[in-house]
């Protein structure tokens, strides 16, 4: 049998119960991880977390907000408690949205960055708290190509920016341990949330799209949910072991 590359990790993955999220739960499954998924709504949850167990795989379902403290110390808890360790962590959950700035008020700034922004903190916080005593650890945060082409709502493109800033900032503040940040930057993905926002049914509806269109995209071939987990396997497995700071843009070259 081949040796598997998660073989005895543990991985806590927040936005899980489709999508993306979804896909790195399974790919990590797969590779011998017990995964955490983490998500808000729970029957979505329950589902994803069944689909895995069926196939044989070891994961648990931790219904959360990453708007919330308590729920977030509860999923590292929840880890803990069950597995004993935590060696990964991926902050996914993000809120897609195609606001204009003259369309966004706080209360919508302050929803979208609560999510996207503050809930990865909260994350990387409490990872922090398990990885620093034992000196290892990986953290992927999952950005977006409207990092650094800002295409989408004022507020969504803004907060991925913030990411990789933050992704950044935190390699620097573990550049003399074993502990590992990146992110990776989807470009368009085949996820309920991309077909949503061709369909110009995401927040703020198509606007902002039509003023952006002559700027950022090279049309080709989509890419699959699986082809960013698959990155984000590199950056947990050995593979990626002196991989850090990087936001490693997965795109199929749209969005170069």
């Amino acid at each position: 049998m081949d040796a598997k590359m998660l073989e005895g990790k543990v991985a806590i993955i927040s936005g899980a119960s489709y999508g993306m999220g979804f896909s790195m739960a399974e790919v990590f499954a797969r590779e011998g991880a017990k995964v955490i998924m983490t998500a808000r709504g729970q029957e979505k949850l329950g589902a994803a977390v069944k689909a895995l167990r069926d196939k044989g795989y070891e994961v648990t379902g931790v219904a959360a907000d990453n708007k919330n403290l308590e729920d977030v110390q509860r999923v590292f808890q929840m880890a803990l408690e069950t597995y004993g360790d935590l060696d990964v962590v991926i902050n996914n959950a993000a809120i897609g949205e195609q606001k204009m700035i003259d369309e966004t008020d706080d209360e919508w700034l302050e929803y979208v960055y609560q999510t996207n922004v503050f809930g990865p903190f909260r994350f990387i916080r409490e990872a922090l708290k398990i990885f620093l005593p034992k000196n290892e650890g990986c953290i992927i945060n999952i950005s977006s190509v409207n990092g650094t082409r800002p295409f989408c709502g004022a507020s969504y493109t803004s907060s991925k920016g913030a990411i990789n800033t933050l992704t950044k900032n935190v390699a620097m503040r573990l550049i003399d341990t074993n502990i590992r940040i990146n992110a990776v930057a989807p470009g368009s993905t085949i996820t309920p949330a991309h077909l949503a926002n061709k369909a110009g049914k995401q927040p703020g509806g198509a606007k902002m799209l039509e003023y952006s269109k002559h700027f950022v995209y090279f049309p080709g071939p989509e890419c699959e949910p699986e082809d960013q987990a698959n990155a984000c396997l590199f950056l947990a497995s050995d593979m990626g072991k002196h991989v850090k700071g990087q936001v490693i843009q997965v795109c199929n070259g749209a969005f170069l």
